[in-house]
C-alpha cells in the first residue's frame, strides 16, 4: 500500500474517533500518581520514543509525580542555550519545521497543496488577522519525544489570548498533509505580543490525545467540553516577558505556529521543511 492510501486511511478513521472523549481518558491516565503504573509508563515510552532524560532536571522515573509531569518535565538550565544575537529570533520549542516561510494575503502554506485562512486560524479574529497579512509564519511540529515546553521567540508585551474549541486531529505529517485546514479546525490557543519586531502571535494547536493547553499566566486554557471561543485582554497588565521566557506547555503532543507582520522577519535559510530545530536555536531575525 502506498504512502497516500495510508495517509487518507489514517485520517478518515480520526473522523470517526470519539476524539474529545479519548482525550478526557488519556486526561485521567497520564495523571494517576501510581508508582508502578506511571514508572512503567515512563519507562515503556523512553523506550520507544528514545528520550533522553540527561537533558532534564530530573532523570530517574522514580522523581516524577505522574506520567505528565514526566512529559511536560522542566530541563536543565544549560540544556537549551538562547540565541544571544541583537535581534535574533528564537524557535520556541523542539520540533521539526513543518513549514516556514510567508503569507500570501491571509492565506498560509499548511502541506503541498494545501493552504489555510488567516482569519480562520486566528479564531475569526479580523482586526488581529489584518496585522499579519502577506506577514511571515513557521509551524514547528512536536514529536512526542520531544521537550513539551513552549517559550518566547523576543522580548516582548502579552497584549491579548484567544481560546478556540475545536477538532482534536493528530498533527503528524500523514494527518496534516491530507486533513483540510487542519490548523484552522483544531483546538488552539492563541497568544497576541507586541514584540521587537511589532505584533507577534504565538498559537499553541492541540491534537489527538492532547489533554490540556496552558500558560504560565493563566494556569490550564483548555477545560474539557469548552463549547465557545474565549478572549482576554491584557493591555492594561503590562505583562512583560524577554526572548526564552517559558509561555506554556502541551500535556501532550502538538504544534507551534508563530506569526510577524510583513517585512517585520528574516528566515534563515537554513531552516527548511522538514529539519530538526530545539528550542532557543535562532530561526532568523527581525528587520
Amino acid at each position: 500500500m502506498n504512502h497516500r492510501f495510508l495517509a487518507a486511511l489514517f485520517a478518515g478513521i480520526q473522523y470517526l474517533l470519539p476524539q474529545h472523549g479519548l482525550s478526557r481518558i488519556v486526561h485521567a491516565l497520564v495523571r494517576i500518581p501510581h508508582p508502578w503504573l506511571k514508572n512503567t509508563l515512563i519507562r515503556m515510552f523512553c523506550a520507544i520514543y528514545r528520550v533522553d532524560l540527561s537533558e532534564a532536571v530530573h532523570s530517574s522515573p522514580d522523581n516524577f509525580e505522574s506520567f505528565n509531569d514526566f512529559f511536560t518535565r522542566p530541563l536543565r538550565p544549560d540544556a537549551r542555550p538562547i540565541c544571544s544575537e541583537p535581534g535574533c529570533i528564537a524557535s520556541p520549542a523542539d520540533g521539526v519545521v513543518s513549514q516556514i516561510g510567508f503569507l500570501r494575503g491571509s492565506t498560509l502554506l499548511q502541506a503541498k497543496g494545501k493552504h489555510f485562512d488567516l482569519v480562520a486560524l486566528l479564531g475569526g479574529g479580523g482586526e488581529f488577522a489584518q496585522r499579519f497579512e502577506n506577514g511571515s509564519f513557521v509551524t514547528l511540529y512536536l514529536s512526542p519525544r520531544d521537550y513539551h515546553r513552549i517559550h518566547l521567540p523576543l522580548d516582548a508585551i502579552l497584549t491579548a489570548m484567544t481560546h478556540v474549541p475545536g477538532a482534536l486531529f493528530s498533527v503528524n505529517a500523514a494527518t496534516v498533509e491530507t486533513v483540510p485546514n487542519l490548523f484552522a479546525r483544531n483546538e488552539r490557543v492563541i497568544c497576541h505580543f507586541e514584540s521587537e519586531a511589532g505584533p507577534m502571535a504565538v498559537i499553541l494547536v492541540g491534537a489527538l490525545f492532547v489533554s490540556s493547553i496552558e500558560t504560565v499566566w493563566h494556569g490550564v486554557v483548555t477545560p474539557p467540553g469548552a463549547a465557545k471561543v474565549r478572549h482576554w485582554d491584557y493591555t492594561t497588565q503590562a505583562i512583560r516577558l524577554q526572548r526564552g521566557d517559558e509561555i506554556g506547555r502541551f500535556n501532550m503532543g502538538s504544534t507551534v505556529i508563530v506569526l510577524f507582520g510583513k517585512d517585520r522577519v528574516r528566515w534563515d535559510s537554513r531552516h527548511v521543511p522538514g529539519s530538526r530545530v530545539r528550542m532557543g536555536e535562532s530561526l532568523g531575525s527581525r528587520c
